[in-house]
């Protein structure tokens, strides 16, 4: 296994952020880990590119204990943190080549290397441009580049396109998939559902500081929710009523505000959820999301803090 985490526990003092996870990455594979806020992804990922260290149980990346050997597992590593931390006093190619430097790469190499990852990452025209001038989308795509320098084995991403526009997304994850295919092994949070499901091949859910499941993103949707989700928020005076029949027709839902998430099945105690008197009604296919809302009654991109 590349990672293999066992009753993984972090604590800061008295609290206990990470809860003896349980959780394995095979090599090639894209592993996604899927939580709100404050679920405890990002000290998971920071102890497995060994930026902290666990408190209890058991963490190797590429069968190295995380404790005993971090210099050689960082050397295998590429990691895309959460905040973007690029040096503003340092040009766009500057940025590569100094950081290339502490994988003991030569300056020809690392030049070389520079301009071929800028034109992955389609950044070549902005190769002189001072960083504090790109766009948000450019600076994570920069960090993207910068991540892939020593041509790792394990690329570490927290959150890589938060904050981005839908076409910076779309070119970030495109990379990613690029990337996937040419073997990288790939560990990554995001609060992108839609995007977990086509890049990921397994995704562990994660809230409150514990793993609550694992597993293939499109099988667990199809095995735990369905095929479909009914957004309806009531017309008012009707929650009551609403609430009966959901519960006597044995339909799975969950209400957050005033929105009722109903799934699966189209009739309820003899009518069509159509017929139900509302405001609003959407009929969807069910995502992940949908599935952390039946698995925990709140929603995924909610915060915790």
């Amino acid at each position: 296994m590349i990672v293999h985490a066992q009753n993984l526990t972090k604590k800061f003092g008295e609290t206990e952020v990470v809860r003896g996870i349980n959780f394995h990455v095979k090599p090639g594979e894209c592993f996604g880990i899927l939580g709100p806020n404050g679920a405890g992804k990002t000290t998971t990922m920071r102890m497995i590119y060994c930026a902290s260290p666990f408190t209890s149980g058991a963490l190797t990346v590429f069968d190295l204990d995380v404790r005993r050997h971090p210099r050689q597992i960082k050397a295998r590593l590429g990691v895309v943190p959460q905040d973007n931390n690029l040096d503003d006093d340092l040009r766009v190619i500057e940025n590569l080549i100094t950081y290339a430097r502490y994988f003991g790469i030569s300056g020809s190499e690392a030049r070389r290397r520079a301009a071929l990852l800028l034109d992955f990452v389609q950044l070549q025209d902005k190769t002189f441009e001072r960083t504090p001038t790109l766009s948000g989308g450019m600076k994570r795509r920069l960090i993207l580049a910068r991540s892939l320098i020593n041509h790792p084995q394990l690329l570490v991403l927290d959150e890589p396109t938060t904050g981005l526009d839908p076409q910076a997304r779309r070119l970030v994850w495109q990379k990613l998939r690029s990337l996937k295919e040419s073997g990288t092994t790939i560990v990554l949070t995001t609060h992108y559902m839609e995007d977990a499901e086509q890049v990921c091949d397994r995704v562990a859910i994660m809230d409150l500081g514990r793993i609550i499941l694992t597993g293939n993103p499109v099988q667990l949707v199809g095995e735990l929710v369905g095929t479909e989700c009914h957004e309806l928020e009531p017309a008012p005076g009707t929650d009551g009523m609403l609430d009966q029949r959901l519960s006597q027709a044995g339909v799975a839902f969950h209400k957050l505000g005033e929105t009722y998430y109903i799934f699966p099945g189209s009739e309820i105690g003899g009518y069509k959820i159509d017929d139900v008197p509302h405001r609003r009604l959407l009929h969807r296919r069910a995502t992940l999301e949908d599935l952390f809302l039946k698995l925990t009654g709140k929603e995924l991109t909610k915060t915790d803090e």
